[in-house]
């Protein structure tokens, strides 16, 4: 049941998966947008324009932008009707083919998102926070693979963190992992890009191994801290880390096990308190940054989707 990216084959690759070009609201070219995050020390970058009338439904062709060591991956945010705050989806799809359609007449959210990750994409439930998703909402997309647990972004209007809603999810037998994106446009009134990234386990930059990992919850997201080992041993979750003021596991019952002092590379919480679900790990550096690893499955229970 513990399936956690450390201890899988390959390395760490960090990478972005919600972002925009001119292709639709975007500020930057496609080629530009590319070139801030590789020369940032990003490894892949998923460019997910709106796929929206006003700008032809664009899945952005950012193949010829793969160089040596540096990788993308198509995808595109899909929208459609609607939620009970807003009027249309926010949904991040991340390796959809070139040629997908448009939302038929009629076709709601979680459907359209169904046909995506039919079409092989990776999807998550982009900024609930900002779109005032309600659980009912959440529980309707269920084809999700994560929700967008940070957007940087959204900080601009405090609504960038999505973790209650998450935890709400989880408690209730959802199998979702997390993750966190800048949702960059690189427009002047928006918070600089390079703010809020996956590392992905993987073997290669194979935008197919990159996918399937991201399927498979082999990642953890960060806005700064490196996590770089989290196992469990003797009812205990130890965490190695870059230097932090707090490391702290939370999870499916309130409260939390802290460990907090200077510069500290290792922590161990003990996880009696989760044992009947899930928890997770965050961990904090001095500057306010923090890293977050994916769900772990504690207990084996009945859960509302069981695709791959």
């Amino acid at each position: 049941m513990i399936d956690l990216p450390f201890n899988q084959p390959g390395r760490f690759w960090r990478g972005n998966l919600h972002t925009h070009s001119d292709r639709s609201d975007g500020a930057l070219s496609p080629a530009e947008t590319v070139r801030r995050y590789r020369e940032a020390g990003y490894d892949f970058l998923a460019v997910t324009d709106h796929f929206r009338t006003e700008y032809g439904f664009p899945v952005t062709d950012t193949r010829p932008l793969r160089t040596p060591g540096f990788t993308t991956l198509l995808g595109a945010e899909l929208h459609a009707p609607r939620t009970e705050a807003g009027p249309k989806w926010h949904i991040v799809a991340v390796g959809l083919p070139l040629d997908f359609s448009p939302p038929e007449p009629g076709e709601s959210g979680p459907e359209l998102a169904r046909r995506a990750r039919t079409a092989g994409a990776f999807i998550g439930m982009a900024h609930p926070a900002a779109s005032l998703l309600t659980a009912a909402d959440a529980e309707s997309l269920d084809a999700a693979h994560a929700v967008e647990v940070y957007n940087a972004l959204s900080a601009r209007e405090d609504r960038a963190e999505s973790w209650h809603l998450t935890d709400v999810l989880l408690n209730r037998g959802h199998r979702l992992h997390a993750y966190a994106a800048d949702d960059a446009h690189f427009q002047p009134q928006d918070p600089p890009g390079c703010a809020a990234w996956v590392q992905v386990r993987a073997q290669s930059l194979d935008p197919a191994a990159l996918l399937y990992s991201l399927k498979a919850g082999h990642y953890y997201s960060s806005t700064g801290p490196e996590l770089l080992d989290i196992r469990l041993e003797d009812g205990l979750i130890k965490v190695r880390c870059s230097p932090a003021r707090k490391v702290f596991l939370s999870g499916g019952a309130p409260g939390a096990q802290v460990v907090e002092g200077e510069a500290l590379t290792e922590a161990s919480l003990p996880v009696a308190m989760f044992e009947r679900g899930y928890c997770r790990v965050t961990v904090e550096d001095a500057t306010g940054g923090r890293a977050w690893s994916n769900p772990i499955q504690l207990r084996a229970r009945p859960h509302a989707s069981t695709q791959i």
